[in-house]
């Protein structure tokens, strides 16, 4: 008889392994062990997985099979892995369980390591667990936390076999053999059956001498005890076994048939070469016990061990090493909490290693279904983007922000803001809201829908309608969110009043832009159609119990769909406020959600941060801002999905700049060459394949052979747009972590929203705005300036103080053109060419922006965030007004007075402005001029 197969038959010890893998399994190689060796179970971890799954390619076609008919997330896909080899594994050994009336033939399953310091988790990931295997001969791993003894009771009390792991203290073994006595006289007194409940404590060995001996080596003068101290500790831990399980307590429990708590020799491979590598076997040789060996143990012991009772011998000398392991002041219990603190966090390494391979695995096999994303960042931006990564990994940074902690920014109210996190898996449940409701707008023949919004609730409706065009069968989708009463008009006139839906989108319902928009446009439709049918062409999109509920209601709108109050507007895109717009013009919401979700499980808790697209990008972008001064992200895009960066810019903008720092996005800037570039972007490169720009192409890669940091990112289609919101919502969550602040609020647009709304009733009230003075003033242009910047422009003539203004620009800086004009081709065309004149001369970054709509989107930055931007805001009087039903003064009123709100709050946080204001109607001229005065200053 070999050995190995010794230790029960003649030693009543049984022999687990310590090892799973599925080839191992359906080879036969199990089955061999059991029944040659004796093999009497198995057990596993989150370190066995890892190997077997992520170095081998034993389950490439189990993940094929899966991802070739669907998706699943990277939690799902590791667990059906894993439950698949425990069930295969718990058959094989079912006839050793039934021939020892459950005593042997047990396979183990840890709960994730990443629940060891919560007990109600554990709890509820074991049930979890022990249902999902179905298997009678299943123990389920729970840790010896001060966590993990509660849910060992609790566990044992409902009848499930428990292999209690990471003991490596006497004391800690007695409180566990006392939680099983515990929960086993509950479940009897319950009425089940003791006899089927089964549980080990396993008690690690090597690992207490591996540090002991490096303590020892520190203190000196105790060679005598190295390679001692684990099989002493063990030792005496089985003379504890044996009189916890011989007093009245447990042979009234044994009386029923109850089966003692074995304890079980763990981590009994070798690590000290210098000893015996069947060392941990031969010296732990005892009755009713169980050694989990790894293959590689198991082989030499069979090889060359010898199998003799041993557990007992020299009690009275494992206790002396121990007094004198305390002389050499060496406290075990102390050595033993940080193997605790230690081997969980060893589980969780290794179970960030084994998913962030599945999830490599699995990005793989789905391809060009999901958006590639690379990133080519230099030397130095990498590495401290890769530290950042692991801070996060090793802090549990991705797991937290999915739990809602708001420690991972300041630990104010985000907690309060994370709606989004799981809103695509909510609204997939409604889709046939949506469905139904795109329906009924197709069948009544409505030719146009207008969204009245402002930022997060226009912003992404805006980019839908421009990626995904017009359906057929279905209505154009439009956005208004300008108060100029140029563009009001020039979009009533786009549309056929009597065929228009209007959607009016405003979270808090008091937002002034939507309210205006909402007073204008139902006043225009009861004109055309009637006051009774005048409802059936509006819908409301805000969030529970606002005023614009009341409101809709009040006015009989056709339907109100409620949004997520955990949702701040910018985060909103992928909740009713872009589904809504998106479902009334055609797209297929569901396709459009599914798109989403593939990257909302690339992004999950269960993904490791490397292996964690937005948090890879969230950190470089962070990172990159904080570290290197590469605060202005530059976003490109492919044609077809070129809107995307005007939705990005809010998100990122608004999210992180506050408190002097933040991330300025150039959204709009063609690319150019690296000349005009300095050392202060970021560029991230939105890739349409099959529509890429070839221009773009080869400056993307000029830039990054000019050692620029790229991200790449590569979309197979327009439709896999949806992955991009839930991305950068990752992204910049996390920058914002990295930044030190919180994403989630807005505290300067609440300023320049309590300073317009101040001015605006003011005007209601008199009839006008206050007079202001200008610093400059001729027959087309007036220039106004605070008292600071003002001192600081002290020139003649217009052409001279824009001059001055604009050589304030510095190295580091950027541009900001804020025009309150109609966001219009031509506008656009000409204010264009003037930033890009201004960036190419001077390499600075530049914006274009158009009021009043960015005042909800980059305007937090610009304010709150870092003081390095210089201000040009345009203004104009317009062509004509446009009254308000219901209100004293018009749109120009409205846009005059958030202008004149923005540049006050602008002039308060002491930043570098200057107004231009286009005087009499003529707005293409005025454009034209100082359009050329900009180009003037940089020649």
């Amino acid at each position: 008889m070999n050995a190995l197969k010794a230790l029960f038959t003649e030693h009543e010890q049984a022999v687990w392994l310590d090892f799973v893998a599925r080839g191992f399994i359906a080879k036969g190689e199990l089955k061999a062990l059991v029944e040659n060796d004796d093999l009497r179970g198995v057990t596993s971890n989150p370190a066995i997985f890892e190997k077997a799954i992520g170095h081998t390619a034993e389950y490439d076609d189990s993940l094929k099979a899966v991802l070739g008919q669907g998706d699943a997330r990277v939690i799902d896909l590791y667990e059906g892995l894993a439950i698949e080899d425990i069930q295969n594994a718990a058959d094989v050994l079912r006839p050793v369980y039934e021939a020892s009336d459950g005593a042997d033939g047990y396979v183990s399953l840890e709960v994730s390591p990443y629940l060891a310091l919560d007990t109600e988790e554990t709890l509820k990931e074991a049930r979890r667990l022990h249902k999902a295997v179905g298997r009678d001969n299943l123990m389920v791993k729970v840790p010896a936390t001060p966590a993990g003894l509660p849910a060992i009771r609790q566990l044992t009390a409902e009848g499930i076999s428990v292999n209690i792991t990471l003991l490596f203290s006497q004391s800690v073994y007695e409180e566990v053999a006392h939680a099983f006595i515990d929960g086993l006289t509950e479940f009897g007194e319950k009425g089940g059956d003791v006899s089927r409940v089964a549980s080990v404590a396993s008690f690690f060995i090597s690992r207490i001498d591996s540090l002991v001996d490096k303590k020892l080596d520190a203190v000196g003068g105790y060679e005598d005890l190295k390679g001692k101290v684990a099989i002493a500790n063990a030792k005496l831990a089985y003379q504890r076994y044996k009189r916890i399980f011989s007093g009245p307590k447990w042979e009234a429990l044994e009386a029923r048939g109850a089966k003692a708590q074995r304890l079980l020799w763990a981590s009994t491979g070798t690590k000290n070469k210098a000893y015996s590598d069947v060392l941990y076997v031969e010296e732990l040789i005892g009755k009713n016990t169980v050694n989990t060996m790894p293959p590689a143990t198991m082989d030499a012991f069979r090889d060359h061990g010898r199998a003799r009772a041993t557990l007992e011998e020299g009690i009275d000398e494992a206790e002396a090493v121990m007094a004198r392991l305390a002389e050499a002041g060496i406290d075990i219990e102390a050595v033993a909490r940080q193997l605790v603190e230690e081997g969980v966090q060893l589980f969780v390494d290794a179970a960030d290693a084994l998913l962030g391979a599945v999830a490599g695995k699995r990005a793989a096999l789905l391809g060009h279904r999901l958006d590639a994303q690379t990133c080519k960042l230099g030397e130095a931006l990498q590495a401290a983007t890769d530290k950042a990564i692991e801070s996060w990994r090793a802090s549990g940074a991705i797991r937290r922000l999915w739990a809602h902690d708001k420690t991972v920014w300041t630990g104010r109210d985000e907690d309060k803001w994370l709606g989004w996190l799981r809103i695509v898996e909510d609204e997939l449940e409604r889709v046939d809201l949506y469905e139904s409701f795109a329906e009924e707008i197709r069948a009544e023949g409505f030719t146009d829908v207008v969204v009245l919004g402002m930022g997060g609730s226009s912003l992404g409706p805006e980019v839908i309608a421009a990626t995904y065009g017009h359906r057929e069968g279905f209505p154009k989708l439009r956005i208004l969110d300008s108060t100029d009463p140029d563009e009001v008009r020039s979009v009533e006139a786009a549309v056929t009043l009597e065929t228009t839906l209007f959607i009016v989108a405003s979270k808090s319902g008091s937002t002034l832009e939507p309210n205006v928009f909402r007073d204008y446009f139902l006043g225009r439709m009861k004109e055309v159609v009637g006051p009774e049918k005048a409802g059936r062409h509006f819908v409301a999109v805000t969030d529970p119990g606002s005023a614009m509920e009341k409101a809709a209601k009040d006015d009989n709108f056709r339907k109100i769909f409620l949004g997520v109050p955990q949702i701040g507007g910018r985060y909103s895109v992928l909740s009713a406020f872009g589904l809504v717009p998106a479902a009334a013009a055609g797209v297929e919401i569901r396709d459009f959600l599914d798109s989403a979700r593939m990257m909302v499980r690339s992004c999950g808790p269960a993904v490791p941060p490397a292996a964690n697209p937005g948090v890879r990008l969230g950190a470089a972008i962070g990172t990159a801002a904080k570290e290197f001064g590469r605060d202005k992200i530059t976003i490109i895009a492919s044609p077809g999905i070129d809107t995307f960066g005007t939705w990005a810019e809010q998100l990122i903008a608004e999210s992180t700049g506050k408190e002097g720092v933040g991330i300025i996005p150039v959204e709009g800037e063609p690319v150019g060459v690296p000349a005009v570039y300095g050392e202060d972007r970021l560029f991230v490169y939105l890739r349409l394949n099959g529509h890429a720009d070839a221009r773009q192409d080869e400056a993307v890669k000029i830039l990054e052979s000019e050692a620029q940091p790229v991200v790449r990112i590569d979309l197979d289609k327009v439709e896999r747009l949806p992955q991009e919101f839930f991305r950068f919502e990752i992204a910049t969550a996390v920058a914002g972590a990295v930044l030190g602040i919180n994403p989630f609020d807005q505290p300067d647009v609440e300023a320049s929203k309590i300073e317009t709304k101040k001015l605006f009733a003011a005007a209601e009230e008199t009839g006008a705005l206050p007079a202001e003075t200008p610093i400059f003033e001729d027959d087309t242009v007036a220039l106004y300036a605070d008292a600071a910047n003002a001192e600081a422009l002290r020139q003649d003539g217009f052409e001279a103080i824009v001059g001055a203004h604009l050589a304030r620009v510095k190295p580091g800086d950027y541009l900001a053109l804020l025009a309150y004009v109609e966001r219009n081709e031509a506008h656009h065309a000409i204010l264009q060419e003037a930033r890009l004149a201004m960036r190419d001369a001077r390499q600075v970054a530049t914006c274009l922006e158009f009021g009043p709509r960015f005042l909800h989107s980059t305007g937090q930055a610009y304010k709150g965030g870092p003081a390095s931007g210089v201000f040009l805001q345009i203004t104009a009087d317009p062509s004509a007004d446009l009254p308000i039903p219901g209100r004293k003064l018009g749109f120009a009123t409205v846009i005059a007075a958030q202008a004149r709100g923005d540049f006050a709050v602008l002039a308060e946080r002491k930043r570098r402005a200057l107004r231009v204001h286009i005087k009499g109607g003529d707005v293409a001229s005025g454009v034209k001029r100082v359009a050329a005065a900009i180009k003037a200053a940089t020649a």
